[in-house]
C-alpha cells in the first residue's frame, strides 16, 4: 500500500490560516494509527464512525483538535506544540 503524503502546512500549530486536511490525508492518518472509524470517533469524542466518514469523504471538515489527536495517535509529532527554530 502506498503512503499518502500529508501536507506540511496541515501539521503546524493552529492558526486562522491552518489548512484543513483533505479526506485522503485523514484516511492516511487513520491508517497510520491503525484506527477504524468507530475507534477514531471514540478517541476524539465524536458521536460515532459516521462523523469520521464525513471527514474522509469531505462532507464535513475535521476540527483542529480532532486532527491533532489523530496525528498523535499515528505517531506524528505533537502538531500543536510550537517548534523553535
Amino acid at each position: 500500500m502506498t503512503e499518502t503524503t500529508i501536507r506540511a502546512a496541515c501539521l503546524q500549530p493552529y492558526s486562522d490560516a491552518w489548512p484543513r486536511p483533505n479526506g485522503e490525508e485523514v484516511r492516511e492518518v487513520l491508517r497510520r494509527a491503525g484506527l477504524s472509524g468507530a475507534k477514531a470517533a471514540r478517541l476524539v469524542g465524536v458521536t460515532d464512525g459516521r462523523q469520521v466518514r464525513r471527514w474522509t469523504s469531505e462532507e464535513a471538515e475535521i476540527s483542529y483538535a480532532a486532527w491533532a489527536i489523530l496525528c498523535d495517535a499515528a505517531g506524528i509529532e505533537r502538531i500543536w506544540i510550537e517548534r523553535q527554530g
